[in-house]
């Protein structure tokens, strides 16, 4: 019989094995990279002296490391912003979104697969990934260096802060919490940032939380109306707000419980206030001043309640799996919370490693570790077992 200890830490190990296969291949990667440089050689080849003097970069889950392949489809969606520096006073959102349109549809590469959202510009490379453009400016209002992105509906600029949010994100990345366990499966390697960021394998335990909670929120949305599921930002701002109070204020047996944790507290930092007789949401944006994450559940409670359905369920499941026998309960949980293709191949790969092991009986415990092909102190794992019998 396995103790709860390991078994908690061979369900973080396989964890970060699913957030593997989650992410870009090195052959998407490569391509994006190279398709990203491309289209910010375009832009900033115009004759316009706006464009010229733009600049183009990352934003979203590729500039956070926090990349999640879509459940139905292998394609990626990678989110750039082309910030104009230099525009003119009171210059209406519509004519910079314009502006971009206009040098994209010049070229022979881009005019065909071009595509025009609200608020962006998308080019859809088919069966591989789409790059969304949106055009921002400075915000002078914002001494962080803030920037002004369109509303959908192009009448006003709203404030934004991509860059620093992306700082702000990788300064909470970097806190390292109290888990006693001796063998960390999220454990990071620590890259310097990159213009369009670099991948590593080993990415931390926020990233990897953020990457469970996105493809978790991903498969609850399966079986509801997928546009009220919790959106992206929401779900990270919350995770790392949730990951600096649990990281600053308790100590962890395994990194699989600071991982419930995690999930467990988001609430705790929606900020509620009434507004006009009715409770009103915000989820700030802590890198600039105005902007609410949580605006939209003002407008539609159902993303409310959305957001707190997901929460419970996502706190359940993560809550249980340790508690399963057997590896037939295991790969059922974790199919139904991330997806069966990942997981069977997920499962395939740990089951042949571990099998291997044994064979060569290299296969042990080591004591508040979890699986270990190597480590003095093992223990011998007996036959047919996996998560416990």
């Amino acid at each position: 019989m396995i103790d709860i200890t390991a078994k908690k830490t061979q369900a973080a190990q396989t964890l970060e094995l699913i957030c593997q296969a989650l992410e870009l291949s090195q052959t998407q990667y490569d391509t994006a990279k190279s398709r990203y440089e491309a289209v910010g050689k375009w832009l900033s080849g115009s004759d316009d002296a706006a464009l010229r003097a733009s600049e183009i970069y990352p934003q979203g889950s590729v500039s956070l490391g926090t990349t999640v392949k879509p459940v139905e489809a292998d394609e990626f969606d990678v989110d750039l912003v082309c910030r104009i520096p230099f525009v003119a006073p009171h210059t209406p959102p519509s004519a910079l979104k314009q502006l971009i349109g206009n040098r994209l549809r010049a070229s022979g590469h881009y005019k065909d697969i071009l595509e025009e959202k609200p608020r962006c510009w998308r080019i859809n490379y088919a069966n591989e990934f789409h790059l969304d453009i949106t055009p921002s400016v400075p915000n002078a209002a914002c001494t962080n260096g803030g920037e002004l992105v369109p509303d959908k509906k192009l009448k006003e600029w709203k404030p934004s802060n991509p860059r620093g949010y992306r700082s702000w994100f990788e300064e909470r990345a970097l806190i390292v919490p109290r888990v006693q366990s001796c063998e960390l499966a999220f454990m990071e390697a620590r890259a310097a940032v990159e213009e369009f960021p670099k991948q590593t394998r080993r990415k931390g335990l926020l990233r990897r939380a953020v990457q469970i909670i996105k493809r978790h929120r991903d498969m609850w949305a399966c079986t509801r109306e997928a546009s009220i599921a919790p959106i992206s930002i929401i779900l990270t701002t919350l995770a790392a707000k949730s990951y600096v109070h649990c990281a600053g204020n308790f100590s962890y047996e395994t990194e699989y419980d600071l991982l419930v944790d995690i999930v467990r507290y988001m609430p705790h930092f929606i900020e509620k206030n009434m507004v006009n007789g009715r409770e009103h949401y915000f989820i700030w944006n802590d890198t600039t001043a105005g902007e609410n994450f949580a605006e939209k559940w003002n407008q539609d409670e159902r993303l409310v309640r959305a957001f707190y359905a997901w929460q419970l369920q996502a706190t359940s499941d993560l809550e249980n799996l340790p508690s399963l026998s057997g590896l037939d309960q295991v790969r059922s949980a974790l199919s139904s919370s991330f997806g069966d293709s990942v997981v069977s191949k997920v499962m395939v790969e740990l089951t042949a490693s571990i099998s291997a092991a044994r064979t060569t009986g290299a296969l042990g415990i080591v004591p508040r570790s979890g699986l270990s092909a190597t480590g003095a102190g093992r223990i011998v794992v007996p036959s047919n077992t996996f998560f416990g019998s």
